[in-house]
């Protein structure tokens, strides 16, 4: 099918006037620059006489790479940005298809191709296919549609979707279908898009007037029977009009084809593309995509600076481009080679026929009548003009409704003589549909727009009266009456139309003798063969009756004696020829991956290894929590559900011991309050001085000394103090300025303080202390708060205070100017339970959760504190007991490592031998794994923990599993895998995510799960295991364990305030200065947002915004109603309140906001419009360029404004790196401009004198100091003074001046600042960061070696680095808080989840009182719409997979204990998100689970009892890599491996062609990276790889393909067997426009029924696919399953486990794979990947080491199955893993 359709594309693809030109090869366009190499490697000397040294030579590598960054920026400008040459430029354009009549074509004018204006224009298209190719070629499959697609608006090319379904084998109304399936696939997901058709495009398209006219029809169809927003006013892509368009709406990406249906097309399409990517407007191509239910995947360029740089170095020449390729004369049609019409006169013809129609039918009608008698009418006439003596049966085109579904395949094409005539008909359609479609008033149903024709039933019809009407009486079926009528009719119509020709009577149908069929060549197979019989084999297990049982009833099940079930597979074969033992129990994923030594381990070596690693972690940890390590104690005499709570009331009469104990410690508490209150003496006045003196100085010093103190009444007199200071230093303003404008932020310092005093030390207020507040009020000018403060009412007494009064009402006052530092609500009672703070209600909730061993699923922003409870939960399981275990889940390993290092800075434990805290697992390192007390790991490798036999007895000891960031769920990759944690495990577990928007949904599945296992467990109870018994017996804590009482509830915590609020602001650069504009959330807002849906839940606005909200609604509109009552100083909330609290301005916030969408309902659509535009920032545009050239000074302006420390975001690896040097190069530049010019050569001549001295002093030096006469001591010490003067000399030179650099040297002393770049010293880039870090600037991203991250990550937690550019690597949990993030760039992965992530990083919790957003150029749009997108939902994946079910098989028969195993498979099975509350998806995953049984039991991996054999165990450790498991594996079985793997005669080693070969079969099976189809469109000479991957070799090949169609059969009965679920209503109607075509019965028309084929089953086939031939046969062949299958049952080909050999685009081109594995195992080389394979270097090193593993997990598991070490795969796998992973060892 693949292949017929790429003949047929290449078929109606014509080549033009440019294709003469086109092979020129010429042309040297550049593709892709080979980056400068990385700096050398270097090492760093501690020894501090070379100290000097080893900083010139770090200068000498800081002005070369200063050198490099000046080369490549200039590198960067040039925009022809490729270094290699082309060696063909082969276009992808056949000879024209043979096919096309010469007696019918579109004549267009002639160019002359030798002008030189053409010849230039020509070379022009040249150089725009390379610029295109070039870009399309890098393009990254991704997924396309984000978690929060209502954010993500896009545009769809109307041309390029048209291309996608462009079939001459579809037929029209299937061709709807498969469009409206596509758009629907969007919809359903949520997305936001638009479909533009360019007017010039439509020129394009008369040479094909069937496609013009199925374009005209598509473009009606959406704008009248769908919801889809269609453009059509935009004349090309260069128009103004559409510039003005991407501006405004700023699109995330573009769908666009890179092919077109000639190269005129093509190239128009290619000008689309580079005027998209020069708008910063993301391409994505419509070729090549692919979805399933959760989301689609396609090709995504990213628009980068040189594509900008293309379009205006070349921006004339595109525009003359354009305007030549729909540049035409009016085209003529030729019909039969000597009759030509003007185009304009068909056109005017259907015009005046039109015309006439309306006077025939004033009452309108259905547009297929219309479009029928117009197109027949008009085709008569000009087919009359030519012929006068001919007649013909045009009238067979009427409407017909009956059920086509199962139409007869016709294998006859019209002749010649006809098709000229019938694209004359469809041209004369397309000029009426354009007619239509404006009707003025007349009444025409335009739903049935997508069946205006049916070229089958034609032919069929055709056929019928010329081949089998005149046979004889039998074959003369009646039309049927109504069938009859309504020909009649139409018929009369016509002829009414075309009045002066005669074209006789309706009947007889058939009139003349010319023939009007031929016999057709088909491209097409015919699956002629019978459907095998549908029959399950027989399973007799538990397991499978406990779940499908239900289902199996209704299935059909073979006999014994079937030769389905005598013919099953065995492996015995295999084992005794090759002394193997497939059936062998491999060791498991934990016993495998690289320990780097337990606490068991006896070896000195390995014990100090462990000792070093702790040692780091401790450091590390503390970071991260400023509080020292708790020790535990294992509390034996206390049982586990005993919380602090009920600890207390325990013991009512208190013995003398305790008695002693309060004493000492009210004692204690006393000499400190005394200790303080001396100390506060001390300090008092020069405190006051100080406010007095620097206000901001002295308050922050204020500050800290309340921080230190612990006694409230002493702490109450530093904020008395403090606020007479404050009163002082305001009154004194006041008197300074008089009359002009005053500084309130002195005034919110006294308000600030009153604030304090009133809230947290309301006991200790006394009545002289509230008249003095009092006073203060009234002396502010607040006389209302003064009298609801002391309870009086009436006038100030003296008149004289107003001169320091504010001119601002008390409420707007403390919204407007205290702002953030209003206090938020905060409990005062301490709880027991926490030391270092007074827990919120809700994190109270969350500690009661764990104390009552519950289960809790908790949402709460970014920095709210919700990990508290995770460490409450370990430490409550540590002092439990030293058995139990708390499993903590992290997405990532750079959390995984976070999370490690808090807990060893918070716990210590004196634990038994052998026994550790804290234990690692991760897919590449482990230790401690089944030891420990807390195992940190990631969602994969607790899966293998879960679902393994070996390690039940593990998972019983589980007392708490903590998953952070559960939003993971709802991720791209490994969403499943959390879905099977949350379902097996069975104890309860804490859920943490900052982002989900359907927690009650999420938090009621969980419930379920959690009632399923309250059900289980009381049934496993009955049944323990001798096993377990044994157990019991050799843990004795195990009773201790289970004394815990259980708990099956789920709470729901909800927290939806943040700590502070961000403030966002656009930045923008104009001329050299930077204008940073306030962005007010609501302005990201439009009236259809807030329509469609609503004001988002999390958009919050700051008290300061509230305000401006208000003033903004009252300027706009001044007759609102509710002004009044919402004026912040008549607000309930706020009237006569002395202290507005944060929840106070929320109800208001809230309130606004009502109000806001409540001006919508009232008509006032107009006012928000212009409120939210009087909101809305109008940042300026800057160029790529400039921008990143005054990056360094945006960082230096963020300093001046104490905006640092600051994380700046930005996506590309390259530049986050550049960005960093261009700030530590410009502040270098800066100290070189401001020091002395003699500066250098003082130094260098204080390097030679410290070098002379250090020669003289080791010459004078001897071992024996007594033999040394004294005047050489004397020279000794003298020289020795001399080395110390002229070092202190040179530091003092070379120190970095604090105007140039952003570290922070009292963050870190000099000890702690060594030990963190001592873990630099073997690193490649090392020391060019270590003196980045000195300058405060550090960068951070995936493609760096762990303990370079760590080292950027501590300096920067401990505040000495200041400035930190990051990829995304950062967003995920990684604590790294500061006080202001930057989006630096805008990309495919700045998504609104990213952006709640990264964004959550600001405004650090106890240190900044406002958190900063900047947005450093991102398009405007693009930044309202990461504001107000929602959340995203959490939905499921489908959940089964065929390896998945093999696994769930093998732990229920293996596992000791069964009732266990059978109980968490059951769990994964039942408790699939997706099928939740919905029963048609749980009964069609049941039977996948049935058919899947069948595969496996076929495949002979499991027995007829459920019970796993052969190889199930190498294909579950490859459940990855599914479906390459299995195809590895019968690669294996088949001997083609022992067949390829032998070694040199005489030796056990492999020659580089077997390891080569192996290395392509693997890459082929695992190393699956599809590129774009258009990446072959052009050789290029590569460096050093291949790039494309080659074919399997041919054995291996024919292996894959009988592999496939094991799989495809078994697919396609379980398709036909699921098609009774089906929703046969919703499967006849259109999906998207929701049109229904149920068939109708033509009653007494024999014709209809006789033209039906019964002979075919097409119950599994979509109706609208039965239209163009599709019936169940197909089902068993894979690529046409997509285009065929019953939507409503949710079910693709991605469910399939196909191993496609070769993948193709909808054009029908082959998908190459990508031989990245393979190029690295021939070359090495890691710059090669990124210079050749168009992947950029983090990605290719993670594909590496994966693919690495990979070997070497394969190589394991087959030296366990084999006894033979000589045996030659097993010897072949080994050394090929030795050899991969030490080239990829030598890269990093």
């Amino acid at each position: 099918m693949m292949d017929s359709a790429e003949g047929y594309f290449k078929k109606v693809i014509h080549s033009d006037t440019y294709e003469n030109t086109s092979s020129d090869d010429e042309d040297t366009e550049k593709i892709g620059f080979i980056p400068t190499k990385e700096d050398e490697e270097s090492g760093s000397k501690n020894d501090s006489d070379e100290e000097y040294e080893t900083s010139d030579k770090a200068e000498a590598d800081v002005m070369k790479m200063l050198k490099e960054e000046e080369n490549r920026e200039k590198e960067a400008r040039d925009p022809d940005y490729c270094n290699a040459c082309i060696l063909t430029t082969e276009e992808v354009i056949q000879p024209a298809s043979q096919t096309e009549v010469k007696d019918f074509s579109i004549l267009q004018h002639e160019r002359d191709s030798q002008s030189p204006e053409i010849r230039k224009h020509l070379q022009f298209l040249k150089k725009l296919r390379l610029h295109t190719w070039a870009s399309l070629s890098k393009a990254q499959y991704v997924s396309l549609l984000k978690d929060f697609v209502e954010s993500e608006f896009f545009v769809i090319d109307g041309d390029s979707l048209l291309l996608m379904f462009l079939d001459s084998k579809t037929q029209y109304l299937n061709f709807f279908y498969q469009i409206e399936c596509f758009l629907q696939d969007f919809t359903e997901k949520g997305a936001k898009y638009v479909v533009v058709f360019f007017k010039d495009a439509e020129q394009l398209y008369f040479p094909y007037p069937h496609f013009l006219f199925l374009r005209t029809a598509l473009i009606e169809h959406l704008r009248h029977n769908t919801g889809t927003t269609v453009h059509t006013e935009f004349s090309n892509c260069l128009s103004s009009n559409w510039e003005i368009f991407l501006k405004k709406s700023y699109p995330y990406f573009i769908i666009v084809s890179d092919i077109g249906l000639n190269s005129l097309q093509t190239d128009f399409l290619s000008i689309l593309i580079a005027h998209s990517l020069s708008k910063k407007v993301n391409v994505v191509l419509a070729s090549g995509q692919e979805y399933d239910i959760l989301r689609v995947y396609g090709y995504h360029v990213q628009s980068v600076y040189t594509h900008r740089v293309f379009f205006q170095k070349y921006r004339q020449d595109l525009r003359y481009a354009c305007e030549n390729l729909v540049r035409y004369k009016e085209p003529l049609m030729c019909l039969y080679e000597h009759l030509k019409l003007s185009v304009k006169s068909i056109q005017k013809e259907v015009h005046q026929t039109v015309h006439l129609l309306k006077k025939l039918w004033p009452k309108g009608s259905d547009i297929r009548r219309v479009v029928c008698v117009l197109s027949c009418a008009v085709g008569l006439k000009i087919y009359s003009n030519m012929l006068k003596n001919s007649n013909t049966s045009m009238g067979a085109k009427t409407k017909q409704s009956a059920k086509r579904a199962q139409i007869r395949i016709m294998k006859s094409c019209w002749t010649k003589q006809v098709l000229p005539l019938i694209k004359m008909q469809q041209l004369c359609t397309h000029f009426s549909l354009t007619q239509l479609s404006d009707t003025n008033g007349w009444k025409l149903d335009l739903t049935y727009l997508p069946d205006l024709n049916d070229d089958s039933l034609l032919r069929n019809i055709a056929h019928y009266y010329e081949f089998e009407y005149t046979k004889g009486l039998e074959f003369k079926k009646e039309l049927g009456k109504e069938m009859e009528n309504e020909y009649q009719c139409l018929w009369d119509t016509v002829t009414k139309l075309a009045a002066k020709y005669s074209f006789g009577d309706a009947f007889p149908v058939r009139k003349t003798s010319q023939l009007f069929l031929e016999q057709e060549q088909t491209l097409f197979r015919d699956y002629e063969e019978e459907i095998p019989n549908i029959g399950l084999i027989p399973v007799k297990s538990d397991l499978v009756e406990n779940y499908a049982g239900d289902v199996l009833k209704d299935l059909p099940v073979l006999e014994s004696n079937d030769p389905a079930i005598t013919s099953l597979i065995k492996y015995k074969e295999f084992d005794e020829l090759r002394h193997w033992h497939s059936g062998r129990p491999l060791t498991e994923e934990y016993e495998r991956v690289w320990c780097n030594a337990d606490a068991k381990s006896k070896h000195p070596e390995e014990r100090r290894q462990i000792q070093k690693l702790q040692t780091f972690r401790h450091f590390y940890g503390s970071t991260l929590e400023n509080v020292t390590s708790k020790l535990i104690v294992h509390q034996k005499d206390v049982s586990g559900n005993d919380s602090a709570a009920v600890k207390k009331t325990e013991k009512k009469h208190k013995s003398k011991a305790e008695t002693i104990i309060e004493e000492n410690n009210r004692r204690r508490k006393s000499e400190e309050e005394k200790k303080e209150q001396e100390q506060w003496k001390a300090l008092c006045i020069p405190t006051e001085k100080e406010i007095k003196a620097n206000m901001t100085v002295g308050i922050n010093k204020l500050e800290k000394l309340l921080k230190t103190l612990k006694n409230k009444s002493v702490k109450f007199s530093v904020e008395m103090t403090g606020l007479s200071a404050c009163l002082h230093v305001w009154k004194k303003h006041c008197k300074e300025q008089g009359e002009k404008s005053r500084d309130l932020s002195k005034a919110v310092e006294v308000m600030r303080r009153i604030h304090v005093l009133l809230e947290k030390y309301q006991d200790l207020l006394e009545k002289p202390h509230l008249q003095k507040l009092t006073r203060y009020l009234r002396l502010l000018g607040f006389e209302n708060l003064a009298c609801s403060l002391s309870g009086q009412t009436g006038e100030p007494s003296d008149h004289t205070i107003s001169k320091y009064a504010i001119k601002v009402g008390p409420a707007r006052f403390q919204l407007q100017y205290m702002d953030y530092y209003l206090l938020r609500e905060e409990r005062n009672d301490p709880d027991p339970r926490v030391q270092h703070f007074i827990p919120d209600t809700w994190q109270r909730e969350l500690l009661d959760a764990v104390d009552n061993n519950e289960s809790a699923v908790i949402v709460a922003p970014t920095s709210s504190g919700k990990t508290y409870a995770s460490y409450y939960c370990m430490e409550k399981v540590l002092k439990t007991s030293n058995d139990g275990v708390v499993v903590y889940v992290a997405p990532t390993k750079a959390l995984v490592n976070q999370v490690v290092g808090t807990i060893y800075s918070q716990f210590t434990k004196k634990l038994p031998d052998g026994l550790v805290v804290c234990g690692v697992f991760t897919r590449d390192y482990r230790n401690d794994v089944m030891n420990s007390q807390i195992l940190v790991t990631v969602p994969q490798c607790l899966e293998i923990l879960m679902l393994s036999p070996r390690s039940q007895k593990w998972t019983k000891r589980i007392q708490y599993v903590i998953f952070d960031e559960v939003h993971c769920l709802g991720g791209e990759i490994g969403a499943e895998i959390w879905e099977h944690l949350l379902v097996t495990i069975r104890c309860p577990f804490l859920a943490l995510s900052a982002t989900v928007s359907n927690p009650e949904h999420l938090t009621e599945w969980l419930q379920s799960v959690k009632r399923y296992w309250r059900h289980a467990e009381d049934k496993i109870e009955g049944s323990s295991t001798s096993s377990e018994k044994n157990f019991t017996r050799k843990c004795k804590v195990k009773s201790k364990v289970q004394e815990q009482k259980k708990s099956y509830r789920v709470r729901l915590v909800l927290y939806e305030e943040r700590y502070n609020d961000l403030e966002k602001y656009v930045c923008s650069l104009k001329g050299s200065d930077f204008i940073i504009e306030h962005c007010h959330p609501c302005a990201a807002l439009t009236v259809s947002h807030i329509e469609n849906y609503g004001i988002p839940s999390d958009l919050s606005l700051s008290p300061r915004e509230s305000i401006q909200l208000y003033d903004t609604m009252v300027k706009v509109w001044q007759e609102w109603p509710r002004a009044k009552e919402l004026d912040p100083e008549e607000f309930v909330s706020f009237k006569n309140k002395v202290v507005i609290k944060k929840p106070d301005v929320r109800k208001y916030e809230q309130e606004l906001k009502k109000e806001l969408s409540k001006w919508i309902v009232l008509g006032q659509r107009r006012k928000v419009n212009q409120l939210l535009e009087h909101l809305r920032p109008k940042p300026v545009d800057c160029s790529e360029e400039e921008k990143w050239m005054r990056f360094a000074s945006f960082v230096e302006k963020l300093h001046e404004m104490n905006k640092l420390p600051a994380i700046f975001f930005i996506f590309n690896v390259n530049s986050v790196e550049y960005a960093a040097k261009n700030v530590f190069f410009s502040l270098l530049r800066k100290q070189k401009s401001e020091q002395h010019p003699n500066t250098e050569r003082e130094k260098e001549h204080l390097r030679d004198e410290l070098r002379k001295v250090k020669k003289q002093l080791i010459k004078l030096s001897s071992p024996n100091t007594k033999k040394l006469s004294p005047s050489t001591m004397d020279n000794i010490r003298f020289l020795l003074s001399t080395k110390q003067q002229l070092e202190r000399r040179l530091k003092r030179l070379t120190a970095v001046p604090s105007s140039c650099t952003y570290a922070d040297p009292k963050a870190v002393d000099g000890d702690t600042l060594r030990k963190i770049f001592h873990r630099l010293r073997f690193e490649r880039r090392g020391y060019v960061q270590q003196m980045m870090a000195l300058r405060g600037i550090g960068y951070h991203h995936g493609s760096m070696a762990a303990r370079e991250r760590q080292v950027v990550e501590m300096l920067f937690r401990l505040g000495y680095i200041k400035v930190v550019t990051a990829t995304s690597t950062l967003a995920l949990g990684i604590n790294m808080p500061c006080k202001s993030v930057v989006f630096a760039e805008d990309s495919v992965f700045l998504d609104a989840l990213h952006y709640r992530q990264m964004s959550g990083r600001a405004g650090r919790r106890g240190q900044d009182m406002i958190g900063n957003v900047f947005f450093y150029d991102i398009p405007l749009p693009k930044v309202e719409r990461l504001i107000k997108s929602n959340v995203p939902q959490l939905k499921g994946q489908f959940p089964l997979t065929i390896t998945l079910i093999l696994r769930l098989m093998l732990l229920a028969s293996k596992a000791d204990d069964k009732a266990d195993a059978r109980a968490k498979a059951l769990s994964v099975l039942k408790h699939s998100l997706m099928s939740f509350r919905k029963e048609r998806y749980a009964e069609i995953l049941k039977i996948y689970f049935m058919f899947s049984l069948q595969f496996l039991i076929k495949e002979g991996y499991l027995d007829q009892e459920g019970n796993p054999m052969g190889f199930a165990g190498l294909v579950t450790h490859l459940y990855y890599h599914e479906p390459s498991n299995f195809v590895l594996v019968s690669f294996l079985v088949k001997g083609l491996f022992h067949k390829l793997c032998q070694p040199i005669k005489g030796s056990t080693v492999f020659s580089e062609d077997v390891l080569e070969k192996l290395v392509l079969i693997l890459a082929n099976l695992f190393g699956r990276k599809h590129l774009p189809a258009c990446s072959k469109k052009y050789e290029r000479p590569f460096c050093q790889s291949k790039v494309f991957l080659e074919d399997l070799p041919k054995d291996f090949a024919d292996a894959v393909k009988e592999y496939n169609t094991k799989v495809q059969e078994n697919f396609a009965h379980f398709l036909l067997t699921t098609a009774k679920l089906a929703d046969m209503e919703q499967e006849y109607r259109l999906p998207l426009s929701k049109t229904d075509f149920t068939s109708k019965n033509w009653h007494g028309s024999e014709l209809a029924s006789y033209l039906m084929d019964n002979t075919k089953s097409t119950s599994a086939i979509s109706p609208f696919a039965c239209l163009s031939g599709v019936v169940d046969n197909n089902l068993f062949h894979g690529e046409i399953i997509n285009k065929a299958v019953l939507r409503s049952l949710g079910i693709n080909i991605t469910n399939c486990p196909l191993l496609y050999l070769n993948k193709y685009d909808n054009q029908g081109r082959k998908r190459p794979l990508n031989a990245y594995a393979l190029d690295f195992y021939k070359h090495g080389s890691l710059i090669a990947l990124t210079t050749d394979n168009w992947l950029n270097e983090g990605d290719a090193y993670n594909l590496l080491k994966d693919f690495s593993l990979l070997i070497k997990s394969i190589g394991t598991s087959l030296s366990e199955l084999c006894d033979d070490p000589n045996d030659k795969v097993l010897l072949a796998f080994q050394q090929l893993g030795e050899i991969y992973a030490e080239k990829l060892k030598s890269v990093t």
